[in-house]
């Protein structure tokens, strides 16, 4: 009696679904919601500068600065589309591929962002907007900086790497 308990049992084991475990890797998960949040920040320096060009052509002796404006823009759109890690851009750019060069593009868009603040102090709130959005893309500048020469982004391409190989695995299993 104890014997079949047993067979059955290895029966039951044998003819039961394999479950693979689907948890991902938090390392992983924890860099793309920094990502969501540095394209965030880099969107609101993308509105910020956008504004304070659109005001600095109204002014015709600001033309230097609305230019200047424009290629913060461009910048700060290009971090944008670097957080989405689409390999067209690494193709032509591959310095953004590694995070120390991302953190640098971040600090150089925020001190662009923070540049020739309005001196008139007409519109404070966009003073106020262009601190907030200059310092908050510096601190992930920083972060990402410090991060590339601690070698995290090599760690999180290897890491999503296997979870991309287990993923497809577990789908060949099936």
């Amino acid at each position: 009696m104890a014997r079949t308990n047993v067979d059955d049992e290895e029966n039951q084991t044998q003819n039961a679904p394999t479950r693979v475990s689907t948890r991902r890797d938090p390392l992983v998960f924890v860099c793309r919601v920094f990502g969501i949040l540095t394209s965030l920040i880099a969107i609101l320096c993308v509105f910020v500068n956008v504004v304070s060009a659109i005001r600095s052509f109204h002014n015709v002796s600001n033309v230097f600065d609305g230019i200047f404006r424009c290629f913060a823009v461009l910048l700060a759109l290009l971090v944008v589309v670097t957080e989405t890690e689409w390999g067209f851009i690494f193709k032509f750019w591959k310095v953004l591929d590694y995070w120390a060069g991302r953190g640098m593009l971040q600090i150089f868009v925020a001190v662009m962002t923070r540049a020739f603040p309005d001196t008139s102090r007409e519109r404070k709130d966009l003073v106020l907007l262009q601190y907030i959005a200059s310092y908050l893309l510096l601190g992930c500048g920083v972060i990402y900086t410090i991060s590339g020469v601690l070698c995290i982004g090599f760690l999180k391409r290897a890491r999503q790497h296997k979870e991309i190989s287990r993923d497809q695995a577990v789908k060949d299993l099936k």
